[in-house]
């Protein structure tokens, strides 16, 4: 289970040592996470970080196929958390060390910087492969994001990219070593400590308006 540490003034919430899905459990715990981020005061950016193989590979769908009448509840779980990282009032940085796919992919580019392993491991949006149409919410926030071009290809052909591939991409900002990825991410965010604040908050808010909304849409968040 994810668990958050402070070093200095940057919090690091390390998502876990094995997959890292999105079971409800798992999304309590990291929005309690962010609860106590939020809560703190004064000079502050967090990063997100995990253990072996995988930072994250999505959504939980062994639970959700166990819990069907539960899957819009679920996806709005999911678009809140989403929509709450994109515009924290904070730096965040994330340090993708393994796999990063699907939603867990997702949560990566509602990042403000994302740091990869160079050698190993793949960033992916694998849904037209496995048959699972992104939600309004979750194309806002993928196109939002990234290039028209980068979106188009990672989205329709579901690419897998790896550290310096991603990188031309544009859909990470650093590929270092392994042995590199979380000590630059917490370099990069303890540079940007002095902007945590109202005002980074409404910057975030405005700058991505458009995928908070359909993020934030109750309705349907299905489509």
């Amino acid at each position: 289970m994810p668990t958050l540490d402070r070093q200095d003034n940057v919090f690091v919430l390390d998502l876990g040592d094995g997959e890292n899905r999105f079971h409800p459990d798992w999304l309590a715990a990291v929005n309690s996470a962010l609860d106590e981020v939020e809560k703190a005061e004064g000079a502050r950016a967090l990063v997100t970080a995990a253990t072996g193989k995988f930072y994250s590979n999505g959504l939980d769908l062994e639970w959700l196929l166990a819990h069907a009448d539960q899957h819009q509840d679920y996806v709005a779980s999911v678009h809140g958390l989403l929509a709450r990282m994109l515009s924290l009032p904070l730096v965040t940085v994330a340090a993708l060390q393994g796999h990063t796919f699907a939603a867990g992919a997702m949560f990566s580019l509602s990042h403000d910087v994302r740091v990869m392993r160079a050698d190993r491991g793949f960033w992916c949006l694998p849904e037209a492969d496995i048959n699972i149409p992104f939600t309004p919410g979750m194309s806002a926030l993928i196109q939002g994001r990234l290039s028209p071009r980068t979106a188009h290809e990672a989205m329709v052909t579901a690419r897998r990219y790896g550290g310096h591939d991603a990188l031309a991409a544009g859909i990470v900002d650093h590929a270092v070593a392994e042995d590199s990825v979380r000590s630059t991410a917490v370099e990069l965010a303890a540079a940007q400590v002095g902007k945590a604040g109202d005002t980074l908050g409404t910057i975030k808010s405005r700058m991505y308006a458009p995928a908070l909304a359909a993020l934030r849409a109750k309705d349907n968040p299905l489509g």
